[in-house]
């Protein structure tokens, strides 16, 4: 390479450099002209820039609640003597002393006229709820409905007039793990703050926080505090309400729980427009198939719901489902328990169908099931309880599958439930709202009129079964 040649690479070398070094200096002055001028990310390269816009949408629909209850304590009497009443503020004599509980949490607006979605264990037997909304306007919030069973409650505010900021549903069905997120909530009363993490995993089922609910878990930060708040996505649509976490001391470490916005829409919508989530029925018993069922019916791997139990009133029976099949699949989405099975199923509007994929000897077939609300048969027929008898005092009502779901109980219980105890033979006895009459004397309790009948019948001495949680409790009773 001759010198004339060396020196024009380094001259073209030295030029290319000064150019670039013009474009990052023009890059960086406009940067600066622009700094309040932020956009939305438009790819996953933008996105590690700022979540800042999706923020800017979704917080001021993000609330905090606080609620307050009055509760009666009595000290023990240790404690009633004038010298410890000084101290540790005890109530003379045992008297009760009323004082104030307080707690916190958080919600998310989901229509522009007040409408607030939270837990339900945050505003729970409380006296007074406060909202404060992100401009920092307190408002005393009224209950809508609740819902335990997915732990959900519905609030509303009136915020005088104009539109409140709402945050709209997103599909969670559509997520998938590694998904970008964002935790919106109160965490331990400090404000309202923002947490990023991704989508752990999906589908949790056995967590044991709801017996309907199919978690959405993230490694966002969620604390307490944050219960009630907004699990977003990167497009601002809510996909989850943050519920729970896992933790041994109290605070974050990564393991949180939202439950699905595809759950949330349903039960929301049962309580606006009914007062009450009225949950499709499936009427049916079954087990994860583990891997030694999997052997023992030649299936590749486990997979599926066992069917053990069906209803005959069950619009799985109507479509064709039977015991011993084995449910693979409810609308494409694969189930692995009972509970992942009821899920799938309380997240579609009754009225609908949904589309089952089963195994039955070894070979797959389609089965279309219409979703339909749990009967009321029998008529739940209501008792007073009175009389010479164990029961005396006691509130009873027939068990339908109805009755079961408004009572958050058992649907396959059937029979006739303990609704009250008051005053009287029953409530010495012990029993307890939710216990099931099983049996007097021998006799088979399977309504409220077959009980009344033993009862006007039956003297001096009483031989009596409860059903007390799937437990059964014998009791001798002579009167």
């Amino acid at each position: 390479m001759s010198w004339l040649t060396s020196n024009r690479i380094r001259q073209w070398r030295y030029g290319t450099l000064l150019y670039i070094l013009g474009l990052f200096l023009a890059h960086v002055d406009h940067a600066d002209t622009r700094a309040d001028e932020r956009l939305v990310p438009e790819s996953r390269t933008q996105l590690a820039l700022s979540y800042a816009p999706v923020v800017r949408e979704v917080a001021p629909a993000v609330v905090n609640i606080y609620t307050r209850r009055v509760i009666a304590r009595k000290r023990a009497s240790l404690f009633d003597d004038q010298f410890f009443e000084r101290f540790f503020d005890g109530a003379p004599f045992g008297l009760p002393r009323e004082r104030m509980q307080s707690s916190l949490g958080s919600g998310v607006i989901i229509e522009a006229g007040g409408m607030i979605v939270t837990n339900n264990h945050v505003i729970k037997d409380s006296d007074q709820i406060i909202v404060v909304l992100y401009d920092r306007r307190e408002f005393e919030a009224e209950i809508v409905g609740t819902d335990e069973a997915t732990d959900l409650a519905v609030l509303r505010v009136d915020a005088g007039e104009g539109p409140l900021p709402f945050v709209e549903f997103g599909d969670s069905d559509r997520i998938e793990v590694g998904d970008l997120v964002l935790a919106i909530g109160n965490p331990f009363g400090v404000g309202q703050t923002v947490t990023s993490g991704i989508v752990s995993a999906l589908a949790r089922t056995s967590v044991g926080l709801s017996e309907l609910s199919s978690f959405i878990q993230t490694d966002a930060a969620i604390n307490p505090g944050n219960s009630g708040g907004a699990l977003v996505t990167l497009d601002a649509k809510l996909i989850g309400v943050n519920t729970a976490i896992y933790s041994r001391g109290g605070g974050s470490i990564g393991i949180g729980f939202a439950t699905p916005s595809n759950l949330v829409r349903v039960v929301v919508d049962g309580i606006v427009s009914g007062g009450r989530a009225v949950r499709p029925w499936l009427g049916v018993k079954g087990q994860a198939v583990t891997q030694d069922i999997a052997v023992s019916l030649g299936l590749t791997r486990p997979m599926g719901v066992l069917v053990s139990e069906l209803h005959f009133d069950s619009p799985l029976y109507a479509g064709g489902l039977r015991v011993g099949d084995i449910v693979a699949s409810v609308d494409g989405h694969e189930v692995f328990d009972l509970q992942g099975l009821r899920f799938r199923f309380v997240t579609r509007p009754i009225g609908m169908s949904v589309y089952l994929k089963v195994l039955r000897d070894g070979h797959e077939t389609d089965m279309e099931v219409a979703l339909i609300a749990p009967p009321e048969l029998p008529a739940r027929d209501i008792r007073n309880i009175i009389g010479e008898n164990p029961l005396a005092g006691s509130v009873v009502g027939n068990l339908s599958p109805a009755f079961a779901q408004e009572l958050n109980v058992d649907s396959h219980k059937t029979g006739v439930i303990v609704l009250q105890v008051r005053q009287g033979y029953g409530a010495r006895l012990g029993l307890r709202p939710g216990d099931i009459v099983a049996e007097i004397n021998g006799k088979v309790i399977g309504t409220t009129e077959e009980l009344i009948s033993v009862l006007r019948k039956q003297k001096g001495q009483w031989r009596v079964v409860i059903d007390r949680g799937g437990k059964l409790m014998r009791v001798v009773v002579t009167l």
